[in-house]
């Protein structure tokens, strides 16, 4: 019987009588018990009376899964196209031994989606795949929520049962050698093409897993792309450029997803080619495209316990390796005390980022970072570190229009009595357009920065217009954009 007729013959809703005389099909149960009227050894197997099309493709992907078993089972020992012709072969076996009968388009679709179930991550790859989707949020197997151009809006996917969305989770942390249950609930993976994942099941989750996947493009944001996106002007691009060459200590600051990795990604690539660089990060989402470059990942602990290296270790191992720059990731526990040593120990030109909601802010929670390391130092000590290690911190956040922007330039420019003195260089000023968009830019302050003496003694010169304010502006207004040397392709 066709799909279509087995629907007709559907019960109507209500639960009335089925106005059609044909007899309604047995269930594998009612076949079983009915061995009197057909032989067992002869007998079909049927899929149960369906509701919907969704239902009877349902119970086919179920059976279709228990039947492959064996060959996900090694699955490692098979590649894509065989085990795509193996589960091509066992949908046709299903749907004949289980009496349906499935028009081509339609079995084609099905097929393609259980490929993806097996091969890929199911309803998600369909957003993976879209350039405009930047973050991925799975709340329940039935509500996904992703960022699309900076907007937060409900995707119009599903996965078909908290079983296949379990799946995919367990799949994508395996792939990392991680694994996720409940005696490890939380977990941080990656995807093969660099994208950050995090993972949350039960006792945490209290109403089921939650998945959370950041993307990054293929093609890694430049400094042309930023300012396209008014991120940071021309000017400040040009500044943060020669304070990169000239070797100062660079601290990025931001909230969470405010385009600190993107920044930090785009002011490495301002590193020299010939310097050795070292970067650590929690989950690899840096992308240098120089060509000596060492790339490290910390690990956490196994199930045993036994395992673990921090970010704490590979910064110190880091120091072993002979860098010329140190890239961190991100600061976020002891680490920041190694971190500021190998500032004040010929690692000139390290950079790093902070989560902070401005730049006094992001030294405050230096020095809470450094009092994790576990040493009784007093706060003057701990302040001395940071003034003679960080040279410039930016400050990201989201401006009013939702898009990521440079809010602050900030130079550290000595202590005085037992306060970090700070001078601002750069300043985003906002400007509302008469469709109410905030159309604002960063701005330069006009102070002269004290590094400068720094970068001339190092030969890199700072164009002294890109620090008037009144050029800037002037700049702006005629429509002129300023690009520094490097554009996409050079700062990939």
């Amino acid at each position: 019987m066709k799909l279509s007729d087995r629907l007709s013959h559907s019960s109507p809703p209500g639960g009335g009588a089925a106005t059609t005389t044909s007899p309604p099909p047995k269930t594998p149960a009612r076949v079983a018990a009915t061995t009197t009227a057909k032989p067992a050894t002869t007998a079909k197997r049927k899929i149960a009376k369906a509701s919907s099309v969704a239902d009877v493709r349902r119970r086919v992907h179920q059976l279709v899964l228990a039947d492959v078993a064996p060959q996900l089972s090694a699955r490692d020992e098979l590649d894509d196209a065989e085990l795509e012709r193996q589960v091509r072969a066992a949908v046709d076996r299903v749907v004949e031994r289980e009496d349906v009968e499935i028009p081509p388009l339609e079995r084609r679709r099905f097929v393609e989606s259980l490929l993806s179930d097996i091969l890929g991550y199911g309803p998600l790859d369909a957003l993976l795949a879209d350039p405009d989707v930047t973050e991925i949020m799975c709340n329940a197997h039935d509500t996904v929520f992703v960022e699309r151009r900076g907007k937060l809006e409900r995707a119009d996917v599903r996965f078909a049962d908290e079983d296949a969305y379990r799946r995919v989770i367990e799949r994508i942390v395996s792939q990392v050698g991680r694994r996720v249950d409940e005696s490890s609930p939380m977990v941080d993976a990656r995807l093969p093409d660099g994208s950050r994942v995090n993972a949350i099941v039960p006792p945490l989750a209290l109403r089921g897993p939650a998945l959370t996947i950041r993307k990054f493009p293929d093609d890694p944001l430049g400094v042309s792309d930023l300012i396209t996106f008014g991120t940071v002007s021309s000017d400040l691009a040009v500044f943060l450029e020669a304070c990169v060459r000239g070797k100062c200590n660079v601290l990025v600051s931001g909230g969470t997803s405010t385009g600190k990795t993107t920044l930090l990604n785009v002011l490495s690539s301002f590193i020299p080619a010939g310097e050795r660089i070292i970067t650590i990060e929690d989950a690899a989402e840096l992308r240098l495209q120089q060509p000596h470059v060492v790339t490290t990942e910390a690990r956490p602990a196994n199930a045993e316990g036994a395992g673990l290296v921090s970010i704490r270790d590979l910064v110190r191992n880091a120091l072993r390796m002979r860098p010329d720059r140190i890239v961190v990731g991100e600061v976020r526990g002891a680490e920041a005390l190694d971190m500021l040593q190998a500032m004040n120990t010929g690692h000139e030109g390290s950079l790093t980022t902070v989560h902070a909601n401005s730049c006094r802010d992001a030294l405050s929670r230096l020095e809470t970072l450094v009092l994790m390391a576990g040493f009784d130092l007093p706060v003057r000590a701990i302040r001395e570190q940071i003034v003679a290690a960080v040279d410039v911190i930016v400050q990201l956040d989201r401006t009013a229009g939702g898009s990521r922007a440079v809010v602050s330039v900030q130079e550290v420019q000595g202590l005085e009595d037992t306060t970090i003195i700070l001078q601002e260089l750069f300043r985003f000023e906002h400007e509302v357009a008469s469709d109410g968009r905030d159309v604002g830019r960063v701005q330069p302050t006009g102070l002269r920065p004290k590094l400068l003496d720094k970068l001339q003694d190092r030969g890199v010169d700072v164009p002294a217009a890109v620090l008037r304010p009144e050029a800037s502006r002037a700049r702006a207004g005629a429509g002129a954009r300023t690009t520094t040397t490097r554009g996409r392709k050079a700062g990939r």
